[in-house]
């Protein structure tokens, strides 16, 4: 975005000597801009002097300078993980069931609920698809849903030359209960102890099976058109729990959903308590409160071994719902409810490497109600998830707690913005009760996750809460409120852009980092591009750090040897901020651009050593960042640039099986087939606790090209 792409050099930045063994130390990219002068900060020592004549003995002599490094500051190593990450237990969740006795009115409403109706074992009452024996047809294959006599819900799957499969359904996901388009998906066991989900599912609304598939990367009717390998999930691979190797739904399609991998036996454990969103699902582990409530209360400390959820901040609020409702990056494994959220995921790190939104926070992809956290109403103000749904019944209310009448009802929104009640009309140039006389109507419209694509409907409320602003939407990339299907589609932008500023005038300015990110063409200065982008005080973190995942692609590369000093003051700000994703991301940004410097070096050490409970936190966020920038550069077939910033990361953590793999995958891309065995080999070790597959394929196969180019 803006800047101009960089052009591949063909010629290394340190000589055009044809003797490629010979190396500097640390070369700086061939992709990126010429080497800077070396600071003067920079402690090095001369280490090697050669001397390489080429062509006859009149030829040209080409000198190369290998450097070294010396006193480097050393990282701190990382500190054990602390212990509050061993705990709740899956012992300690009793179930629903053990809340019904005292608390009968919240139980009975939840027990109806959507989260109540989340899912479970497949029964009438809770399938929606056909079971009936009609065969679904691929090119390739015919697929059967049908009930056994036992009354077992199965899908025979039969192909050519293929013995037939016989999938059983054990468990059900999803009720097809939502407004702007509900679906149901199953799960069935399997011999390694997994439980997986499988790959044909229903849409309510449409009444078709359908599946994600891999090619058009969307969801699409299953047709006779299509072969069965379109389908993202055939063979069945996604499984239910946290397994670092596989997409999983640990947190999503189920309640206590516990996974654990014997390396001996090569299976797993897979325990889930519910496959409902149930009450602990919010409130943590049970179990003891039970006791002590069986037991009258009678503890000294007058403890009743639950959390009261009331007494939380918004923040504090919003991560008992973003447990679920939010795009994470996983830190450590092993989450239940109860325990730290920070401490096992990113909620924001992520967007380095990802385009699920937009920079003000609208869906660009597929996304969850996590970009609330982009609105006015939570960053100007207090507003969390309970304040418009109730979080036993679903249902909608005030925030004072009154139930309202409908999902639209605009009391959710007039409660802190009394004035709009008054006349609505003069606010909404509609007439009451005609679409756009609602505040949700232009406020919250229902937006079609593109990454669905177009041919079932999967629209969501748009948690941003944002101001229409047709044109200036437009020319970002997202269909304003205005020009949604059913209001003034058919309308131009000018036409919608002029009655706007008729109607409102100018405008509430967006957050200058969003206007920053929006533009079409950044400042060839990087140091006008870091006035725009590196912002400590803009109060919106995911916005802050993808703004320096911007600025990191369009302006730096590892190991430059200056930076001014109006760059690296923000960062260094920024690498103090409270929020956890966006200390962490300033702190691998500059680990990446000036990690060999030694005040950067001494800085980034500083940061590190009164961390104390927080040092896995950060450390694993700084890791996921600047393993993203790695994948980045891999992705731009610059390989050097890449294995230096994997090894940055592993300076961070050392032995980190993702970031390790990352090495072997990068070595294999420039067939250096030995140098990816060996970190194939070192990733698989430092993941012995999962059975990543996908590093026993690329070792099996990175093994067998290392024989054949050594003629074995």
């Amino acid at each position: 975005m803006g800047k101009k792409k960089r052009k591949k050099s063909q010629k290394r930045q340190y000589g055009q000597s044809k003797v490629s063994a010979v190396k500097p130390a640390v070369p700086e990219s061939s992709s990126h801009k010429t080497a800077e002068p070396t600071s003067g900060n920079r402690n090095w020592k001369l280490w090697l002097l050669v001397l390489l004549l080429v062509g006859s003995a009149g030829g040209i002599g080409t000198l190369i300078f290998l450097y070294e490094p010396s006193d480097v500051i050393e990282l701190p190593e990382p500190r054990e993980i602390r212990t509050t990450f061993a705990g709740p237990n899956f012992e300690d969740f009793a179930g629903s069931e053990s809340c019904e006795e005292c608390h009968e009115e919240q139980y009975s409403v939840w027990l109806t609920s959507t989260h109540g109706r989340a899912g479970g074992p497949p029964s009438p009452d809770n399938v929606i698809a056909p079971f009936d024996g009609q065969p679904m047809y691929f090119q390739d294959a015919v697929v059967t849903p049908s009930i056994t006599d036992s009354g077992e819900y199965i899908f025979t799957v039969e192909q050519e030359e293929t013995p037939t499969i016989v999938l059983e359904v054990s468990g059900v996901v999803g009720g097809g209960h939502m407004v702007g388009g509900g679906t149901q998906g199953y799960v069935g066991e399997f011999p390694d102890g997994t439980v997986r989900f499988l790959p044909f599912d229903f849409i309510r609304e449409e009444a078709l099976w359908f599946c994600n598939t891999a090619i058009s990367d969307a969801w699409v009717p299953i047709t006779p058109s299509m072969s069965i390998s379109e389908c993202m999930d055939w063979p069945p691979f996604r499984i239910m729990g946290s397994e670092g190797w596989s997409p999983s739904c640990q947190e999503c399609h189920g309640s206590q959903i516990q996974l654990t991998y014997d390396p001996e036996t090569g299976r797993y454990d897979t325990k889930i308590l519910s496959l409902s969103i149930n009450c602990e699902s919010c409130h943590g582990p049970g179990k003891r409160h039970v006791e002590l409530s069986d037991a009258g209360f009678t503890n000294d400390d007058d403890d009743i071994a639950i959390e009261v959820l009331t007494t939380r901040d918004k923040d504090g609020s919003l991560d008992v719902c973003f447990q679920c409702h939010a795009l994470k990056s996983v830190l450590a494994s092993g989450y239940l409810p109860g325990k730290v959220l920070d401490d096992h995921f990113s909620l924001a790190s992520w967007v380095i490497g990802a385009s699920t939104y937009y920079p003000d926070g609208r869906i660009r992809r597929f996304a969850y109600q996590q970009n609330h956290v982009y609105s006015d109403c939570y960053l100007n103000g207090s507003m969390t998830c309970v304040d418009c749904h109730d979080p036993h019944s679903q249902e909608y209310r005030d925030i004072w707690g009154t139930p309202l009448s409908d999902r639209f009802a605009d009391e959710q929104c007039t409660d802190c913005h009394p004035s709009k009640a008054e006349r609505p009309e003069e606010h909404t140039f509609h007439e009451p009760g005609t679409p756009g006389s609602k505040c949700v109507d232009c406020h919250m419209p229902y937006i079609q996750h593109p990454a669905v694509g177009p041919d079932l409907r999967f629209a969501r409320s748009d948690h941003t809460i944002p101001i229409p602003r047709p044109g200036s939407d437009d020319r970002m990339g997202v269909v304003n409120a205005c020009a949604m299907a059913g209001c003034h589609a058919d309308s131009t932008l000018q036409s919608l852009e002029e009655i706007t500023n008729e109607w409102y005038g100018e405008l509430k300015p967006r957050k200058p980092i969003i206007e920053a990110q929006t533009r079409s063409v950044l400042p060839d200065d990087r140091v006008a591009a870091a006035g725009a982008l590196l912002l400590p005080d803009a109060n919106h973190p995911i916005a802050q750090v993808a703004a320096m995942g911007q600025f990191v692609k369009e302006y730096l590369w590892p190991n430059m040897s200056h930076l001014e000093p109006a760059i690296v003051q923000p960062l260094r700000q920024l690498a103090k901020d409270e929020n956890l994703d966006v200390r962490s991301v300033a702190l691998a940004t500059l680990h990446y651009a000036l990690g060999e410097d030694t005040e950067t070096r001494r800085f980034l050490a500083d940061q590190l050593e009164p961390l104390e409970e927080l040092d896995h936190p950060v450390r694993a966020r700084w890791v996921i960042a600047l393993r993203l920038f790695g994948d980045w550069l891999g992705e731009q077939r610059d390989y050097s640039a890449a294995i230096t910033v994997y090894k940055k990361a592993l300076e961070v953590i050392p032995d980190h099986a993702t970031v390790l793999y990352g090495l072997g995958w990068t070595y294999d891309s420039m067939r250096d087939y030995a140098k990816a065995v060996e970190y194939y080999e070192r990733s698989l070790a430092a993941a012995s606790n999962q059975n990543p597959s996908d590093i026993r394929n690329d070792l099996a196969r990175a093994r067998q090209n290392l024989a054949r180019a050594r003629g074995w």
